[in-house]
């Protein structure tokens, strides 16, 4: 007698189920998180409007959107003072602008984030607002005299909305390795750092991570970047749902990537949908990319590893007691985001996540999740744990493909 559980019926009983819950979604949270993303220009796109129109010293500038290199030729070609005279003219713009010298882009966003905070200044006196609305604009200006400050690194940032921002924990310039820490749902300015459960946002993240891999090899220099420079899904409704949202982040996630300096070998860090959108961007990603490390993850928009179509290795890493493992791993019309990556059938390298608590316990100090993200950064692969307790996630790592 054939079992239920492996009948066709199966699945047919999930696609509808999926399909429920996802009118659902549509009837009550979805069409409006569609709506919001929809409105006035932004402040970054206005400046990058006046670039298009801009010139310094007689000379037209190029082209924002004009490939890195491109770019790095153009502000190789200026003085210190022309540089910064854009910075101060086109904050937003320098900013955000992928080939820009990283330490001119920290200098533009240090600007641009003095601007909106005057902006969420003016805010909290108007009148029109309601309380809630003076509330958000004051804690919105808190954030970004914190962000502003000397040693903030931030390379990107866009206060139009929710907010998208980034930064770079170490000396992005110098570093022999770089990490990018990419999160998932609810990651706005707001929530970009936090004091209570540090861990479980972007630049807390990043911070632990950064110190896990100085503590795994101390003579290896390394940079991290918090990169929340997306528009994330809000809430668990349909933006989460779908590629919608991973779509965009994965474009701008690679050409984050091929801008960063030198030719230093890049790992992906990447949380609940931020693994979905590692799992879009992966087959477009440049070879320096060495390794994709997924975390709580609801599938990253494929059947298998090898289906992502990356030369990277491709890690995943989930804790006992994560909600996330009872979310259906399966794709439908576009809705739900495919197999799950810890799964024996997907064919990723399955790390240890001891002593990870939750969703969002990954990057916690002390837990082999953080270890073994740190010594993926480091290119310690040795010194992996897999979750199995034996060494088949390091199987095919020779010397050679480690470097």
């Amino acid at each position: 007698m054939t079992s239920f559980d492996s009948s066709p019926q199966l699945g047919v009983w999930r696609a509808l189920l999926a399909l429920t819950v996802v009118f659902i979604m549509l009837a009550t949270t979805g069409w409006t998180a569609v709506r919001q993303h929809r409105g006035d220009a932004s402040p970054l796109e206005a400046t990058l409007s006046a670039w298009e129109r801009g010139r310094i010293d007689g000379r037209d500038l190029p082209d924002a959107d004009a490939p890195a290199a491109r770019l790095a030729h153009f502000f190789a070609s200026l003085t210190a003072r022309q540089s910064a005279r854009l910075a101060a003219r086109y904050p937003l713009a320098v900013g955000n602008m992928n080939g820009a010298p990283v330490e001119l882009r920290y200098r533009a966003n240090r600007i641009a984030l003095h601007q909106a905070r005057r902006v969420e200044r003016d805010r909290m006196r108007d009148n029109r607002l309601s309380p809630v609305g003076k509330q958000t604009a004051e804690r919105r200006m808190k954030r970004f005299g914190v962000m502003m400050r000397r040693h903030r690194q931030v390379l990107a940032f866009d206060p139009m909305g929710s907010g998208r921002m980034a930064e770079v924990i170490g000396d992005l310039s110098r570093a022999r390795r770089v990490s990018v820490v990419v999160p998932g749902v609810d990651t706005n300015v707001l929530t970009f750092e936090r004091t209570q459960r540090k861990y479980a946002a972007p630049v807390g993240m990043a911070q632990a991570l950064y110190g896990a891999e100085r503590g795994a090899r101390p003579g290896t220099r390394t940079a991290v970047i918090a990169w929340a420079d997306y528009t994330t899904p809000v809430g668990l409704g349909v933006d989460a749902a779908t590629s919608m949202r991973a779509d965009d982040g994965a474009e701008r996630l690679d050409s984050l990537v091929r801008a960063l300096p030198g030719r230093t070998p890049v790992a992906l860090y990447c949380h609940s949908y931020g693994s979905v959108v590692c799992g879009v961007a992966a087959h477009r990603l440049p070879p320096r990319v060495t390794d994709i490390a997924v975390a709580g993850s609801p599938g990253m928009r494929s059947d298998s590893a090898s289906g992502l179509g990356s030369r990277a290795r491709i890690w995943a890493a989930r804790d006992n007691d994560d909600w996330i493992q009872d979310v259906p791993h399966m794709e439908v019309g576009g809705l739900g985001h495919g197999a799950d990556p810890v799964s024996a059938g997907f064919g990723a390298r399955v790390v240890s996540a001891d002593r990870a608590r939750g969703h969002t316990g990954y990057f916690e100090p002390g837990t082999d999740s953080l270890r073994n993200f740190a010594e993926i950064g480091v290119g310690g692969y040795d010194g992996v744990r897999c979750a199995g307790g034996d060494a088949a996630c390091r199987e095919g790592i020779s010397a050679t493909s480690a470097t």
